[in-house]
């Protein structure tokens, strides 16, 4: 996976980017107001990258990639779109409306007017997003995730990633239960991912 790109900022507008690597290819990016505002008038930029699959069904229909400046905004992309009902565009207008940390704050005190007040977001989705998220949120420090371990860790990175891909949350919630049982020894994510897909 991309975990980041560097380069010249070609061109910027409030919704995506164009940065040129050091080899002259020109990538497209998907961005936030918040990362916006910081780097629209910057010549060189860094965004930490979320690569996203998109389906049409059981098809991979297209790619996008989403671009952050702070790893804090990235980490809560990646988390509210595991919720139900919360897609990559859904994730990346609440991140224009609310820093992270401004998110992270109304799920911690279950403010669910303040996260409904979000356009697209009713009262329902806000509660079922504090109620999926506020542990998650209670293992967060200045925006990255701290895990009890490793294999934790492993599930999660896992469970990001086959949830880009299209597979509902609680499917691979069991599917990666089963390889962790079935697998102990697996200590790599790209392998436990391999395990899963066979499962799903």
């Amino acid at each position: 996976m991309i975990s980041y790109i560097k380069g010249t900022l070609v061109a910027c507008q409030p919704t995506n980017a164009i940065i040129e690597n050091s080899s002259g290819m020109g990538m497209h990016i998907e961005i936030s107001l918040q990362t916006y505002e910081v780097i629209k008038s910057m010549k060189e930029v860094q965004l930490y990258t979320h690569l996203h699959f998109k389906k049409d069904g059981q098809v991979v229909s297209g790619i996008e990639l989403y671009g952050f400046y702070e790893q804090s905004e990235k980490t809560m992309f990646e988390l509210l779109i595991l919720v139900s009902g919360i897609g990559t565009n859904t994730a990346r207008l609440m991140l224009s409306a609310m820093r992270s940390d401004e998110i992270r704050g109304a799920i911690l005190t279950d403010n669910e007017a303040k996260i409904s007040s979000i356009k697209g977001i009713g009262p329902k989705t806000a509660k079922r997003l504090i109620l999926e998220l506020k542990d998650k949120m209670l293992k967060m420090d200045d925006g990255t995730a701290i895990e009890v371990s490793s294999n934790n860790k492993l599930s999660d990175d896992a469970l990001i990633a086959l949830s880009s891909l299209g597979f509902q949350k609680n499917t691979v919630l069991k599917a990666l239960a089963t390889v962790e049982k079935n697998y102990p020894e697996v200590n790599k994510v790209e392998d436990i991912i391999k395990h899963a897909l066979k499962i799903l």
